[in-house]
């Protein structure tokens, strides 16, 4: 029997890519940088990517970076990567971005971001492994948590020049960026059982706080009855 075929997206940051692995082999890579057009750059690498399958080959998994990050670019990849998977009758699983970015491979690392309006938040990852999910936090707790370990490796997928650390502080943090090769390799870690997990969740982006809804005015006709 031939290896599975295997199709990973990672957008969840403005450097988006691709990748196409038939078991642990890469037969495809691309990446692009769309910021907020990755609606508009997607598709075409996309093409390429699944015009590398053997004619009547179906993927096995199609397996999505889930952020956090841009949550325009998070959504396309999602929705794209459900499109794909629905044609080839393959689960669509989503996968935190902060697995897929190098630095976060071996040891422990912290991931630290701006939440805006006001706070950061933070994440660790042990040996490749989510440890402790994104969560929201005040600044001076990610400062106290590197000075406390000057050993600890933290990285951010985006400038952390807002958030009110220290100069000394802020020029540890390592610039993270999360690709699909290293997202593949992350699939490639993770236990059976948690794959599983996975692959009966449908993939959403990673919110650091709940969505914000606005509820339609009076009179709206969703409103009336």
């Amino acid at each position: 029997m031939p290896d599975a075929a295997r199709l990973f997206i990672e957008s969840s940051t403005p450097r988006a890519s691709l990748a196409l692995l038939r078991g642990s082999e890469v037969v495809f890579g691309e990446s692009f940088t769309g910021d907020r057009s990755h609606n508009a750059l997607l598709f075409e690498p996309l093409q390429r990517a699944l015009a590398c399958l053997a004619a009547g080959e179906k993927l096995a998994t199609v397996v999505i970076g889930t952020g956090p990050g841009s949550y325009s670019g998070t959504r396309v990849g999602i929705a794209a990567g459900q499109g794909v998977a629905m044609v080839h009758a393959c689960p669509a699983v989503g996968l935190c971005s902060l697995l897929a970015v190098p630095e976060a491979a071996t040891g422990k690392s912290l991931a630290i971001g701006d939440a805006r309006r006001g706070s950061a938040w933070r994440a660790v990852i042990e040996n490749g492994l989510l440890a402790v999910e994104p969560e929201l936090c005040a600044a001076a707790e990610l400062e106290e948590e590197l000075r406390a370990d000057p050993n600890l490796k933290a990285f951010a997928l985006e400038s952390v020049s807002k958030i009110g650390l220290s100069p000394e502080t802020e020029a540890r943090v390592l610039p993270g960026h999360p690709d699909a090769a290293h997202l593949a390799q992350a699939w490639f870690r993770l236990f059976a059982e948690e794959k599983e997990r996975l692959g009966t969740l449908p993939p959403q982006p990673v919110y650091l706080r709940p969505p914000h809804i606005t509820e339609a005015k009076g009179g709206h006709p969703l409103l009336r009855k």
